[in-house]
């Protein structure tokens, strides 16, 4: 079984392989490969590209930088990106979580504001969520907005963030009131990271991309930058939220790590490789429905759930068997000359454990589902 697509949607596909496959788009995406040690890579020449062709948020109106395209042809986008190893994580959180909900819930002159440049490919964003102690208990986080005239004074410490130190911006959640429900309460905010009151820190790790460490020393925001209603952030959230977790970006990764171990693997390898393409076409296919219920306009989040738990969990085996079978090799990464495959093994295993933790931990995402739709006690 493969997921069905309109001619239109398979020529599509084609031309943005066919962009993705020149050789300047390769070198640029192999260079950022290889950047020195600390370093990682920002928005792209091949980012800017798409966004002048409307690709890279194509999905969103004409008027805001996009192609009035469907769900559809956005996930091909992002398939094909991750598949030909495009740098994707500052698209996907600047695009596709910020941008989203700055599309759904923001004001017009929100959307005037932000919109065009991400999607043209010139300004990033991402999120600040979780904080030290917390993790995905979002309900339980502590950075506050105080009150100040006719805006807020936000001071707290967010941990987990990627690209922070690329961003514009950053949609960043807060506590604006208490009471019984913890949910309520939340607000979202549009935050500028480049200005007094915002300190952006590293937080080293195994993957390519590192983590920040954000500060917010009451910076101050006005009322045009509360995103959706004051103390009602959660909503928001609630609706954003199983738009990221379709699985389909986890998926793309799994597929693209199997295929170079395909090309690499020594022989006697047959049964565990179709074990493992079993897994991948699953997890595709898991995605690509998730993809689908938001093309009708009928999303699940316990099917989004569901996806994002399996697909975040079968690029992670992919990972661990590339490695079990080619052996030591595969762990040189891509600044080495004797790298297998460019460096993708070692890459994808370092990266593997964030991609259970990232967008729902597995264990949140299992427990949820056990909840929600098995009728299991909490």
């Amino acid at each position: 079984m493969m997921p069905a697509f309109t001619p239109e949607q398979d020529g599509f596909r084609e031309e943005l392989c066919k962009l993705l496959c020149e050789d300047d788009v390769r070198g640029e995406i192999a260079r950022s490969r290889r950047m020195p040690y600390g370093q990682e890579s920002g928005l792209l020449d091949v980012h800017r590209r798409l966004g002048k062709l409307g690709r890279l948020a194509i999905n969103w109106p004409e008027r805001y930088g996009g192609a009035d395209a469907t769900i559809v042809e956005k996930a091909i986008v992002t398939e094909e990106m991750i598949r030909h190893g495009v740098p994707e994580n500052v698209h996907s959180l600047g695009i596709d979580i910020v941008g989203m909900a700055i599309h759904l819930f923001g004001t017009q002159e929100q959307r005037e504001r932000y919109l065009p440049g991400l999607a043209r490919g010139e300004i990033t964003a991402n999120v600040l969520f979780s904080e030290p102690g917390v993790g995905s208990d979002l309900a339980s986080l502590t950075t506050r907005a105080e009150p100040d005239g006719d805006g807020w004074r936000l001071s707290g410490r967010k941990i987990y963030n990627m690209k922070a130190q690329h961003s514009e911006f950053a949609l960043c959640a807060a506590r604006t009131s208490t009471g019984p429900v913890n949910f309520f309460g939340i607000t979202l905010f549009l935050v500028p990271l480049q200005s007094m009151g915002v300190v952006i820190e590293p937080v080293w790790n195994l993957s390519e991309e590192r983590f920040d460490l954000v500060t917010l020393d009451g910076i101050r925001v006005g009322p045009e930058d509360v995103l959706g209603e004051v103390d009602d952030g959660w909503q928001v959230l609630g609706k954003v939220l199983p738009l990221e977790r379709t699985g389909l970006d986890h998926s793309a990764k799994a597929e693209r790590t199997l295929a170079a171990l395909r090309a690499h693997a020594p022989p006697g390898c047959e049964q565990r490789l179709v074990e493992l393409e079993t897994r991948v076409r699953a997890a595709r296919l898991l995605a690509w429905r998730c993809v689908a219920n938001l093309h009708d306009g009928r999303p699940d989040e316990v099917h989004s759930a569901t996806a994002k738990w399996y697909t975040s969990e079968t690029a992670k085996e992919v990972s661990v068997a590339a490695v079990e079978l080619l052996g030591p090799q595969a762990l040189l990464d891509a600044r080495d000359p004797e790298a297998i495959a460019d460096g993708v093994f070692d890459a994808a295993l370092r990266e593997a454990p964030g991609l259970t933790l990232a967008q729902g931990s597995s264990e949140i995402m299992l427990f949820f589902v056990a909840t929600s739709k098995l009728g299991l006690p909490s």
